[in-house]
C-alpha cells in the first residue's frame, strides 16, 4: 500500500490507473478506522481494481471547534489496518493541502439539508460536499463508498453526484454494529466506560420506535414521543433530536404514506461525546437498515 500525501501523487497515480484500465473505489474517511470502515474497503477491493481510502479530518464540516480539537487521529493505526484490507493507496493530506485557499463556493442542498444533522450543524453539510468533491475530482473513482449510519451524509452525497453528474456510482453500505447494537464511530473511543455501557440504549430506543411504526396504530409523533420518553430515562443522555421522516425527502411526517420506507434518526450527547444511529424501516415492515 502507497502513502499519498498531497493531490498532485494521487491525482498521478489515479490516472495511471485509468490508463491502465482499472476500476476505482473511492473511501471517504476521517481516520480512526473500525469495522464499519474496514468492510467498505474490503468491499471496494472486492469490486475494484485499485482502492483508495482517504484519511482527512475535514475542519470545514465541524461547527464545534472542540469536537474538531478532539476527534480521535490514528493516522499509523489506520493504516495498519487499511493495507491488509485492500487498499492500495492512502491518501493522507494536510489541511493546507487540501485548502490551499479558504473555499468560496458554497453548497445548498435545499429542504435535504433543513432538518436533523443540518438543522442542528450549520454548514456542515456545505463542508462536507466541499471536500467530498475534491475527492471526487483528484481520485476520479469509478465507485464511492459511504456507511448508512451517516444516512443524511449519504442522501446529500447522492444528490451531490446527480446534480454536479459525477460520473461514479454512489455505494451505500448498512451500519456495522458492536454486539450490544452500538453503531460503531470513531467517536466511540471517547467514551468513558460508564457512557459506553448506556450508548446502546440509543439503538434500543430506535428499535422500541420501529417496532410501533411497523405496528401501524401509532402516529409519527406518537412513535416520537415514545423514543423521547424511552431516552429521556437515561442518565446523562442529552437528546438533540429524534425524527421520524420519510426515508427518501428526510422530511417530517405527520401520517404513514403507503409504499414509501420510513427512517428513525436521532442525534444525542453522552458523556459529553456526540452520537448519532437511524434505523429505516420499509413499508412492508422489513428493517432495511
Amino acid at each position: 500500500m502507497q502513502i499519498l500525501t498531497t493531490a498532485a501523487a494521487l491525482q498521478a497515480h489515479t490516472e495511471n490507473w485509468r490508463r491502465a484500465g482499472q476500476r476505482i473505489g473511492l473511501v471517504p474517511t476521517m481516520g480512526a478506522l473500525h469495522e464499519g470502515h474496514l468492510q467498505l474497503v474490503r468491499a471496494a477491493a472486492a469490486e475494484c481494481d485499485a482502492v483508495v481510502a482517504s484519511v482527512f479530518v475535514n475542519p470545514t464540516q465541524f461547527n464545534n471547534p472542540d469536537d474538531f480539537r478532539l476527534y480521535p487521529r490514528l493516522p499509523d493505526a489506520d493504516a495498519a489496518l487499511l493495507a491488509p484490507a485492500g487498499c492500495t493507496a492512502l491518501f493522507l493530506p494536510s489541511v493546507a493541502e487540501m485548502y490551499p485557499h479558504p473555499a468560496i463556493v458554497q453548497f445548498d442542498f435545499g429542504p435535504l439539508e433543513r432538518v436533523m444533522e443540518g438543522e442542528h450543524r450549520p454548514g456542515h453539510f456545505n463542508g462536507v460536499a466541499t471536500v467530498v468533491s475534491k475527492l471526487f475530482h483528484l481520485s476520479r473513482p469509478h465507485r464511492a463508498y459511504f456507511g448508512q449510519k451517516d444516512f443524511q451524509q449519504v442522501a446529500i452525497v447522492r444528490q451531490l453526484v446527480s446534480d454536479l453528474a459525477f460520473d461514479l456510482e454512489l455505494v451505500a453500505f448498512p451500519t456495522v454494529r458492536e454486539a450490544d447494537g452500538l453503531a460503531m464511530s470513531s467517536r466511540n473511543r471517547r467514551l468513558s466506560a460508564e457512557a459506553r455501557a448506556l450508548a446502546p440504549r440509543l439503538y434500543q430506543s430506535l428499535q422500541a420506535a420501529a417496532e410501533l411504526v411497523r405496528a401501524g396504530q401509532a402516529a409519527p409523533a406518537a412513535v416520537q414521543a415514545a423514543a423521547r420518553a424511552q431516552l429521556a430515562a437515561v442518565p446523562g443522555l442529552e437528546l438533540e433530536y429524534i425524527a421520524v421522516a420519510d426515508a427518501d425527502t428526510l422530511q417530517p411526517l405527520t401520517e404513514w404514506h403507503s409504499g414509501r420506507a420510513v427512517v428513525l434518526c436521532l442525534a444525542a450527547h453522552l458523556g459529553g461525546v456526540r452520537l448519532i444511529d437511524n434505523v429505516v424501516i420499509g413499508w412492508f415492515g422489513e428493517e432495511v437498515e
